[in-house]
C-alpha cells in the first residue's frame, strides 16, 4: 500500500458545491501497487487491487439533536470543525454525549452531499475505559435516519448495512460502514455514559478521476442538473459500474446504458466500463439473458456499439465478436412470421411499464430493431459483410410490425428512435401530452432523445428543468431511482425532518423494488440529462470510432452555452452564443488529429 496526496480533481463542481473539508491523506492501491516484501512470493496474485481512494469529510451541519438543554449533549459544534485526524490524551473542548436512565442522547449530522463509504468515529480519554456503544443509522434522507429496519416505511439493511450498533474504543477510533448516504444519526445505546467524542467524519470512497467534460450555460438550473448527473454516475464508478451505492450495488446492464453515455461525456474512456461489460458477459453465458432480462442483453449490444463509436477500440470489439454473433443469432430466433418479437425470460423495460404488456411488447419490438441495426454496423466494422447484410435484413423485417395500442412514454420513445413511429407525432400525442407526468428516471433519457429527434429541443429543456430539477428542489444532490412529479405537492425535502403535516418524499412513496426508504436516491440510470445536454445542446455528435465530431448545437431558449468534451485526441472546447437575430456564433478549439464537421 502506498500513500499519495489527494488530487482534488473533482473539477470546480466538487470544489464549489461539495465544500469538503479534507484533513487526512488518502490511502489507495495504485495499478502498480505491491505487497510489502515480508509477504513473500506465496502471496503473489492473491490480493485484489482497488482503484478507489478514500478521504475524510467533516460534517457540514447538525440537522437535529435530542437535547438542547446542555445536560446530555455538550459542545456539539466541535464536530463541525476540521480536526487533525488523531486522538490525543490532551484533547480539549470535545463534544460530550451524556446518557442517563431518563435520556440517551441522539444527533443527526449532514455531510452536505450524498457519498459512498462509511464513518470514522474518534473518542477521547475518560475515566471509564470500556468501549462506548453507539447505534448508527445512515440515510440518503433525514427521514431514513429516523427509521427502524422493517418499519412501515420499509427501511432495510439489504445490500449494505445502514442501521447497526458499534463499539468505539477508549482513546481510539473505529471506522465502519459501506453504503450510500448523506446523513447519519448517532444514538448512545447504554445509560451512565459520559463520552468525549473528538470527531464523526465520513469516510468517502470514490474513483479519483478528473471531470474532463463540462457544460455551462446562462441557465444555472441546467448547469446544476448536468453536474448532478455526472456526480451520480461518478459515485457508482466503484470497482465495477454499479446501479446504486446504497442499493443494489450490482452490475445491471440496462442501467449501464445511460451511465456509459454519461461516462463517455464526462470522464472519457474508463476501464470500469469494459470490466463491467465483461463481467456481465461471463456471468451470463449464452443462452442466458443478462440479469435474466432479454432487453438487458440487447442493451449490452447497444453499449458495445456506443463504446466503439466514441473510442474506436477495435481490439476490444474483436474480443466480443464470438459472443455478439451468438447473441444476435439467438435474438433472431425470437421473431415470428408476422415479424413480431417473441422474447422469453423476464420481459422488462422499466418498472413503471412492468405491468403493461402492450407497452412492453412495443418497447421490445423497438429495441430489437435498434439492436439489429447496431449489430449490422458492428459486423461491418469487424469485416463480416455477410453478417452485416443478414442483421440489416432482420432489422428491416422487424420494422414491418408496428405495435398498436401503446400509450406509455417509455415505449413510445423507443418506437420513435427505432423508426417505428413518426417522432413528431409521438412527441405531440404522447411525450408532451401531460408535461412531466408518467416519466421514469431511467427511460427519461430516451424520452429526451425522442424529443430531439422530433426537433422539440426547447420542450426537452423544459422537461429537464421540471423533472430532474424537481429532484433538486427537494434537496437531491444525486438523481434518484424513481421520481413521480405527482408526489411533489406538500412533500418535505430530503434534508429536513419529516413533519406530521407533510409527506415524506422518500418514505411515503415508491413501488415495486423501491418502496419507501428502500428506494435508492443515487441511481446511475437517472443521469440522462448529462449526456443529452452535451450531445444535443452543446452539439457534440461523435462518429467514426471517435475520429470525427459534428458540431450541431440546439440552444433552444438559451442565450449561450459552452463546454468541454473528452476525445481520443484530447479535450475539445466549444462555445456557442446566440445573436440578436437568433443566429448562433460558434467558437471551437479542437485537439490536433480530430476531424470536425459543422
Amino acid at each position: 500500500m502506498k500513500m499519495k496526496s489527494l488530487k482534488m480533481n473533482f473539477n470546480h463542481y466538487m470544489l464549489k458545491n461539495l465544500k469538503v473539508l479534507v484533513f487526512i491523506v488518502i490511502t489507495n492501491f495504485s495499478a502498480n501497487a505491491q505487497l510489502p516484501p515480508v509477504f513473500g512470493n506465496s502471496y503473489i496474485g492473491k490480493f485484489n487491487q482497488s482503484q478507489m481512494v478514500k478521504t475524510y469529510l467533516t460534517p457540514q451541519k447538525i440537522i437535529w439533536m435530542s437535547d438542547s438543554t446542555g445536560n446530555y449533549i455538550q459542545n456539539v459544534q466541535s464536530l463541525l470543525k476540521k480536526g487533525n485526524g488523531q486522538v490525543g490524551v490532551n484533547d480539549k473542548n470535545l463534544c460530550r454525549l451524556i446518557s442517563k436512565d431518563e435520556h440517551k442522547p441522539s444527533i443527526i449530522l449532514d455531510y452536505g452531499k450524498e457519498i459512498n463509504g462509511g464513518v470514522k468515529i474518534q473518542m477521547g480519554i475518560r475515566p471509564d475505559k470500556s468501549p462506548l456503544k453507539l447505534r448508527l443509522r445512515f440515510g440518503e434522507s433525514v427521514g431514513e435516519t429516523m427509521s427502524d429496519v422493517g418499519d412501515k416505511k420499509n427501511a432495510t439493511n439489504e445490500h449494505s448495512l445502514r442501521d447497526f450498533v458499534v463499539e468505539v474504543p477508549w482513546l481510539g477510533s473505529i471506522e465502519v460502514g459501506e453504503t450510500g448516504f448523506r446523513f447519519l444519526r448517532i444514538d448512545v445505546v447504554e445509560d451512565g455514559e459520559n463520552a468525549p467524542i473528538k470527531s464523526i467524519d465520513a469516510a468517502f470512497v470514490y474513483r479519483d478521476i478528473p471531470y474532463l467534460g463540462s457544460f455551462e450555460s446562462n441557465d444555472d438550473r441546467l448547469n446544476d442538473i448536468w453536474r448532478t448527473g455526472a456526480y451520480t454516475v461518478h459515485l457508482n464508478m466503484q470497482n465495477y459500474l454499479w446501479d446504486g451505492i446504497k442499493r443494489d450495488r450490482l452490475v445491471w446492464v440496462g442501467d449501464m446504458h445511460p451511465e456509459v453515455m454519461t461516462i463517455n461525456t464526462v470522464f472519457g474512456e474508463n476501464d470500469v466500463v469494459k470490466k463491467s461489460l465483461d463481467l456481465a458477459r461471463d456471468q451470463y453465458p449464452l443462452p442466458n439473458w443478462m440479469n435474466g432480462i432479454s432487453s438487458y442483453s440487447m442493451w449490452w449490444l447497444l453499449i458495445q456499439k456506443s463504446w466503439y463509436d466514441y473510442h474506436g477500440d477495435l481490439s476490444y470489439l474483436k474480443e466480443q465478436e464470438s459472443y455478439m454473433i451468438g447473441l444476435l443469432n439467438q435474438l433472431s430466433t425470437f421473431i415470428n412470421k408476422e415479424s413480431e418479437e417473441t422474447l422469453n425470460g423476464n420481459r422488462f423495460l422499466d418498472w413503471p411499464t412492468s405491468e403493461d404488456p402492450i407497452a412492453i411488447h412495443a418497447g421490445l419490438q423497438a429495441l430489437m430493431v435498434l439492436t439489429f441495426e447496431a449489430g449490422s454496423d458492428m459486423m461491418g466494422i469487424l469485416g463480416h459483410e455477410d453478417l452485416q447484410i443478414k442483421y440489416y435484413k432482420i432489422s428491416k423485417k422487424l420494422k414491418r410490425h408496428v405495435p398498436k395500442g401503446n400509450t406509455s412514454k417509455q415505449a413510445s420513445a423507443l418506437m420513435a428512435l427505432a423508426g417505428l413511429k413518426d417522432p413528431k407525432q409521438v412527441s405531440s400525442e404522447v411525450l408532451l401530452k401531460d408535461g412531466v407526468h408518467h416519466m421514469s428516471t431511467f427511460y427519461g433519457y430516451y424520452i429526451l432523445q425522442a424529443l430531439a429527434k422530433a426537433g422539440d429541443y426547447e420542450e426537452a429543456l423544459d422537461v429537464i428543468r421540471k423533472y430532474w430539477g424537481g429532484m433538486l428542489d427537494l434537496g437531491a444532490t444525486t438523481f434518484w431511482e424513481d421520481f413521480d412529479i405527482s408526489n411533489v405537492p406538500n412533500s418535505e425535502r430530503i434534508d429536513q425532518l419529516p413533519s406530521s403535516n407533510k409527506f415524506d418524499i422518500h418514505g411515503d412513496f415508491g413501488k415495486y423494488c423501491y418502496v419507501g426508504y428502500r428506494g435508492s436516491l443515487c441511481h446511475g440510470w437517472a443521469s440522462g440529462p448529462t449526456p443529452w445536454l452535451t450531445h444535443y445542446v452543446l452539439g457534440i455528435q461523435v462518429s467514426d470510432g471517435g475520429n470525427t465530431i459534428k458540431i450541431a448545437p440546439h440552444l433552444g431558449d438559451l442565450k449561450w452555452v459552452k463546454g468541454t468534451f473528452p476525445t481520443k485526441y484530447g479535450i475539445l472546447k466549444v462555445y456557442h452564443e446566440k445573436g440578436l437575430a437568433g443566429e448562433v456564433k460558434t467558437t471551437i478549439e479542437a485537439p490536433e488529429g480530430l476531424n470536425i464537421l459543422k
